[in-house]
């Protein structure tokens, strides 16, 4: 991939986030591309119906195993607005996706939701190494990360 199309992705995810924020849910997004830099599929967060599982980079992971073989998932490219929780991290991992581009780390979530003083996820954020030392990753990348920040804040009503 190039730098262009990662930031075409990049910023069609924080477009995901800011839809997903706009639903009543929280900002995240992510896109699926193959190995020709072709998006075979997107999606957003869905939890606020109550499943906290909803999460966009598990819906991409259950995609990919059922739509691409074992080839062409191992050549895709996840991007996401935010690093993989560690429940999709093993989701990512174990249908055997390749590289992860994330806009904003794991780390900058935890830090800007103390400096809000919003509670932390109730799973501790590991990076996705911890999780899944395989795959390749790439993250954070500015501006998105910048962008990200800003969603998680209204989120969370400030500003």
């Amino acid at each position: 991939m190039t730098d262009d199309q990662t930031r075409i992705h990049l910023k069609r995810c924080v477009e995901l986030a800011a839809e997903a924020l706009a639903a009543g849910d929280e900002p995240f997004g992510s896109v699926l591309v193959d190995a020709h830099g072709r998006v075979c599929a997107e999606d957003r967060n869905r939890i606020a119906a109550g499943d906290a599982t909803r999460h966009p980079e598990l819906a991409l992971a259950q995609w990919a195993a059922a739509h691409m073989s074992a080839r062409e998932r191992a050549a895709a490219t996840v991007y996401t607005s935010g690093e993989h929780c560690p429940m999709c991290a093993a989701a990512h991992a174990w249908v055997g996706l390749g590289r992860i581009v994330y806009a904003s780390s794991s780390a900058q979530l935890v830090a800007w939701l103390d400096a809000m003083g919003a509670a932390r996820p109730p799973v501790t954020p590991w990076p996705i190494g911890d999780i899944a030392p395989g795959v390749p990753v790439a993250g954070p990348v500015a501006p998105f990360d910048t962008q990200v920040r800003a969603l998680h804040r209204r989120h969370h009503g400030i500003e």
